[in-house]
């Protein structure tokens, strides 16, 4: 039994805080007694820490399943420079390096481990940790559980299989945001609908959200470049088309304006470096795609702006959460335009592939032949009767076969080889008659809250999750409502 003391003084000697912060030690307490939990914590509240430190007191291994390697090897960078012994197994691992983590595993060597939840579907990695004994499995972001969330991810759904083959271990599901009904989705899937709740609210109140109605790129570089000069420190915009983001990167160079770009074009080398590079500069101005900001531990960023609109508010919401993480104010900032809608709307028509579409995808990669060599991506998308510029299948279908392990990276034109073709469940379970129909609704309940010039903005989004608080004041209606009041 861990008292009090021991664990304050872990928090202390490791993690070098010298208080919790929210339910954070309830939390760490009750899973030290073997009490799994659903965690719903604003980003930056510390959700890492509610599963890092218990595995430093845990007598056997901890399992913590991460939707993104970009995101598990962040943490497992964070953690070994706190002394914590962790690693990290996924497909971006040479076959040799995976070995050898393996017989690590298997000999007692790590505390903490990370995997995707497709690493389950391996041999070889079964074989490893079944040589160990499970005291706790956590699930990252485990609103991808849910088909009723903004990220379902199809794989997420087996978790519940996986930890009963685990031997039902103390499990830990966190997120920062989920509405009632991904709540109970959460619960019933993993098998822990008795579990406690611990809702830290996801109240911001250092966050001033605005939106702008404004038309045309031009007059949203111009706002941006506005908003840059009097927002002095670092900064993060986001885009939802990489070809939006090199137009706004081209005018802001023209301009002579420093920047970094972040997208998943990228190798997975200049992606690291120019992340390396945002959190080394106090001062750095990011024009990113959503991906970016996903485990990242910058707290000062003053200014967030979104170029266009996301497909949720569940997504905006978490998008924003990246900013003042510091708890100092920071100024959040949405440019709508109404045609901006239509991109969502091509986004959700192609995010979801036909489990046929994926599998032609993977077998023109398995027969490898010399056009796939030379023309690499452009290739698959003539093959696959690519006829729109916003028709995302192609690449929706290698994210979706690299995690599934069908595919693994290479040095390739196209920089993937494949492996062996998808597993049956997978494909089967991209079959949700309902998904499209939900995320629209999504969609239409972003854009009703940007439309919105009545009622508060952060209210109404604390409404959407069922938690209630007060108008924030800070916000563009609030500031227009107390202008009206003055007068």
């Amino acid at each position: 039994m861990n008292s009090s003391e021991t664990i304050k003084k872990k928090l202390k000697d490791v993690f070098h805080f010298d208080s919790f912060r929210g339910d954070q030690q309830a939390i760490v307490e009750g899973v030290l007694q073997g009490q799994s939990a659903l965690v719903l914590m604003p980003t930056g509240m510390g959700k890492s820490l509610c599963y890092q430190l218990p595995s430093t007191l845990l007598a056997n291994l901890t399992i913590v399943v991460s939707p993104l390697i970009a995101l598990m090897q962040d943490q497992v960078d964070q953690a070994m420079a706190k002394g914590i012994p962790a690693v990290a197994i996924h497909s971006g691992v040479s076959k040799e390096e995976r070995e050898q983590r393996y017989r690590e595993l298997m000999a007692g060597q790590h505390r903490l481990l990370y995997v995707t939840p497709e690493r389950f579907k391996k041999l070889e990695f079964l074989q490893a940790i079944g040589q160990r004994k499970i005291d706790l499995l956590a699930v990252d972001e485990a609103h991808c559980i849910s088909q009723w969330g903004h990220d379902f991810r199809p794989e997420y759904s087996r978790l519940g299989e996986i930890r009963r083959q685990l031997g039902s271990p103390t499990t830990l599901a966190l997120t920062a945001t989920a509405t009632l009904q991904v709540q109970r989705e959460i619960q019933e899937s993993l098998g822990i609908e008795t579990a406690p709740i611990f809702h830290s609210g996801i109240r911001r109140p250092n966050l001033s959200l605005q939106v702008h109605d404004i038309y045309g790129l031009d007059e949203k570089i111009r706002g941006l470049v506005g908003l840059h000069f009097q927002n002095p420190g670092a900064t993060i915009v986001y885009h939802s088309l990489i070809t939006t983001l090199y137009k706004v990167s081209e005018e802001l160079s023209r301009l002579g304006i420093e920047h970094l770009v972040y997208h998943g074009q990228l190798s997975a080398a200049e992606r690291k470096r120019q992340q390396r590079l945002f959190l080394s500069e106090e001062s750095s101005l990011i024009l990113a795609t959503p991906a970016f900001g996903l485990g990242i531990d910058k707290y000062d960023v003053r200014l967030l702006v979104h170029m266009e609109v996301p497909g949720s508010l569940e997504s905006y919401y978490q998008e924003v959460g990246r900013a003042g993480r510091d708890g100092k104010s920071a100024q959040c900032h949405l440019f709508f335009d109404d045609d901006d809608v239509s991109i969502q709307v091509e986004f959700l028509k192609w995010a979801n592939p036909e489990p046929e579409f994926i599998l032609n995808v993977f077998y023109l990669i398995e027969s490898a032949g010399p056009k796939l060599a030379n023309d690499g991506i452009d290739f698959l998308r003539t093959q696959m009767n690519f006829y729109n510029r916003r028709d995302f299948r192609v690449e929706t279908s290698l994210n979706l076969l690299e995690r599934w392990g069908a595919i693994e990276p290479d040095k390739s034109r196209l920089g993937f080889r494949a492996i062996q073709p998808p597993a049956k469940e997978f494909l089967e379970a991209l079959r949700v008659a309902d998904r499209p129909k939900t995320m629209n609704r999504k969609l239409l309940s972003l854009v009703e809250w940007v439309k919105n010039t009545d009622s508060c903005r952060a209210l109404r989004i604390y409404e959407y999750f069922a938690h209630q608080d007060v108008a924030c004041g800070l916000c563009d209606v609030c500031l227009s409502q107390a202008r009206k009041a003055d007068d």
